[in-house]
């Protein structure tokens, strides 16, 4: 049963003429998919549904190719052949009660228009504002493109209604929407009706939600997706949003209310706690009458419950906890608390959209896998022929190995060779900003540990002879892997010349509690994702002096994909770490390490007292092999697999997902060549030539 207290999370709240069953609001947000692979993002959106959420939007969906954000891959809507796929989306959406919400985008200066190739069109012309800086400049718009773009609006909002979409936003969020350009003395430089004052700045706006309600008949609701604080003297702040929302009470059915920037809105929780948007948006809803909606990845029901009933906001938005758990509203409608799988911060999600890749969640291993290859998150695949399985290891990779097999219905026996469960995510958790990151553990042992047909094993460190002589039906090897202390990885490909004398430590030495020797320590970082960064905030921690050395460009420089590295720059120079970019330790000596410089060679000696090397990780994958050099198939084991870290290190979302496919394959058939996957290929254009 659930807690009285979360009671008000159910109750019903009218958006416009539409009524949402629960104030669980999922907003739009990116999944790599988009118009790639639109059933990949049914089925993704359709679990949502089934999970419980009230309200339910798409990805950002470009209304004309006027303005196009490749390589990023969002939702289209440019004409009557984009239909089908939204249709099929807003049906999935609808399948369990949600209201169905599409956000439609024009991202003018955000636009770079490099698949259309049109120019791009801009509030003022300029330089594209982009991720990838690239080297387009937008047109500004004069008063026929206005009109035009009022237009193709209204098409969209056509399209939008005979697809079955309930709910329109209006993108004006994020330095992304034409909207928030308009608003935005940093981006309208204009000196016309449209340019100047608010009221003037406002004015697209106020024409094109008219043009909504005319359009749609006032039948569908309409939502704005507005900026809670742009930085900068221009950026439009939150007092000016304040204003416009004291202007403009009425304008839309809902306030959907993010940060300026996406970096700052789906912060990582290293750097932004739950509900860290609190502040920008306490007092909005006194304002106005119509709910409000904002974000702050929400996963505790109490934190919710908190906004509610202290009147700041109307509707839990969530994005990163919608894709960690889109069962979380039912879980919480039903007090099974302990069954939520909360979302951890690690914006690994977003990555995939910043790649042009297939979105991954570390703590939901199904995310975009449930077309793909029929995975669900809370519904198991029915059991096989076999009867038991032995995993050694029980880092990330193990548990959910273990996890899903135990919910198929096999016998699960987990071995782990220390006292503690976890593996690399039981170290990690301790480091600055990463507490939140045992969470991977924790659910999954807490889930582990009351099913019967579990048994885990501590301090078990086991042998060949074991493995066979333990008589399980499928064996998996999940024994992690150790970071190498050679400075070898992408730059160097072979240990460099090393003086002994000098002190050299890993990850694993400094998360095994041991401190550098001396005062003035070096860190080597060609890993280029968060773990330099944070051993860094580590040893500032301790008093040392930090030098900061990378053959990149910037610093832990993947992390660009996580909106973080900004955030990362910013705090080691706010801390008097001493960077050293496009540099590389060639030498290490007793007291000093040689630097080149990755584009000149020159050289620079650094004195240091020691030196810390965050190269890359070799798997532990000896116990294998010696296991497969064995007889093991006369000792009944039907397969023997190396998975996770031990097979492939990489990032906690890659080892979770191992283990999750390693317990959806067992006593599954062979697929030889077959695609692991399925997936769809654009139908041929059967159109005449267009050649002359």
């Amino acid at each position: 049963m659930r807690d009285p207290r979360h009671d008000i999370l159910f109750t019903p709240l009218k958006i416009g003429p539409k009524t949402a069953k629960n104030r669980f609001y999922q907003v739009p947000h990116c999944n790599g998919g988009g118009y790639r692979d639109p059933s990949a993002v049914v089925e993704m959106r359709r679990t949502k549904a089934e999970g419980g959420w009230g309200v339910i939007f798409t990805e950002q969906t470009e209304i004309h190719p006027t303005s196009e954000i490749t390589p990023f891959i969002e939702q289209h809507l440019w004409d009557d052949r984009d239909l089908p796929a939204l249709a099929a989306m807003a049906e999935a959406m609808k399948s369990h009660g949600a209201l169905a919400g599409i956000q439609l985008a024009y991202s003018g200066i955000n636009g770079p228009n490099l698949y259309s190739r049109e120019v791009p069109l801009a509030v003022t012309g300029g330089p594209i504002l982009t991720f990838t800086s690239d080297p387009v400049q937008a047109r500004t718009m004069d008063r026929e493109d206005i009109r035009n773009l009022r237009r193709w609006f209204k098409n969209a909002f056509r399209r939008a209604q005979t697809a079955g979409f309930d709910l329109i936003c209006l993108y004006g969020a994020h330095g992304f929407g034409i909207l928030q350009h308009f608003l935005s003395r940093a981006t309208n430089h204009r000196t016309d009706a449209y340019g100047g004052n608010l009221t003037n700045r406002s004015r697209f706006l106020r024409e094109v939600v008219e043009d909504m309600r005319e359009t749609t008949r006032g039948e569908l609701a309409i939502t704005l997706r507005m900026s809670l604080h742009e930085a900068g003297a221009t950026g439009f702040s939150n007092a000016e949003l304040r204003d416009f929302i004291e202007m403009h009470v009425d304008l839309p059915d809902l306030w959907d209310l993010a940060h300026g920037t996406w970096e700052n809105c789906s912060g990582t929780s290293r750097f932004k706690p739950e509900g860290a948007q609190e502040d920008l948006v306490r007092g909005i809803k006194a304002l106005t009458p119509k709910p409000v909606v904002g974000v702050g990845r929400f996963t505790s029901p109490d934190a919710m419950v908190r906004q509610i009933r202290s009147g700041i906001l109307d509707f839990i938005g969530a994005a990163r906890p919608s894709i960690a758990d889109p069962f979380l509203p039912l879980k919480v409608e039903e007090g099974r608390y302990e069954d939520i799988r909360e979302c951890i911060g690690c914006n690994i999600c977003v990555s995939g959209d910043m790649t042009g890749a297939i979105s991954r969640c570390t703590q939901n291993t199904a995310f975009m896998e449930e077309w793909r290859k029929g995975w669900h998150p809370e519904r198991p695949r029915a059991k096989g022929t076999s009867e038991s399985v032995l995993i050694v290891g029980a880092g990330p990779t193990g548990l959910e190995a273990a996890l899903q097999a135990a919910r198929r219905g096999y016998k699960v026996t987990l071995a782990e060779a220390t006292t503690t469960l976890g593996g690399r995510v039981a170290r990690e958790r301790a480091l600055p900003g990463l507490s939140a990151w045992g969470r991977v553990a924790d659910y999954r042992t807490s889930q582990l540990a009351p099913m019967p047909n579990v048994e885990i094993y501590r301090d078990s460190p086991l042998t060949p002879e074991d493995i066979l002589a333990m008589g399980a039906d499928h064996v998996a090897i999940a024994t992690g892997a150790t970071w190498r202390r050679d400075a070898v990885a992408r730059l160097h490909l072979h240990p460099i010349p090393t003086d002994p004398a000098m002190p050299l430590y890993t990850p694993d030495d400094l998360m095994a509690g041991l401190a550098p020797e001396g005062q003035t320590v070096a860190l080597y970082d060609d890993d280029h994702f968060y773990m330099g960064s944070v051993l860094a905030e580590l040893l500032d921690q301790k008093g040392n002096r930090v030098h900061f050395i990378t053959p990149a460009v910037k610093v832990a420089e993947w992390t660009d994909n996580t909106l973080e590295q900004g955030t990362i720059m910013r705090r080691l120079l706010e801390i008097g770490v001493e960077i050293h970019l496009s540099k590389a330790p060639e030498a290490v000596q007793a007291k000093e390490i040689t630097l080149g410089c990755t584009w000149t060679g020159r050289q620079t000696r650094l004195p240091i007292d020691a030196l810390v090397l965050v190269t890359f990780r070799t798997p532990n994958d000896s116990l294998y092999h010696q296991t497969k050099a064995l007889d093991w198939q006369a000792a009944g084991i039907r397969s023997l697999h190396l998975i996770g870290d031990a097979a492939a290190p990489g990032p906690i979302a890659w080892a979770t997902y191992a283990g999750r496919a390693w317990a959806e394959g067992l006593d599954q058939p062979d697929p030889g060549d077959s695609l692991p996957f399925r997936r769809e290929i654009a139908a041929l254009d059967p159109g005449v030539s267009l050649l002359p």
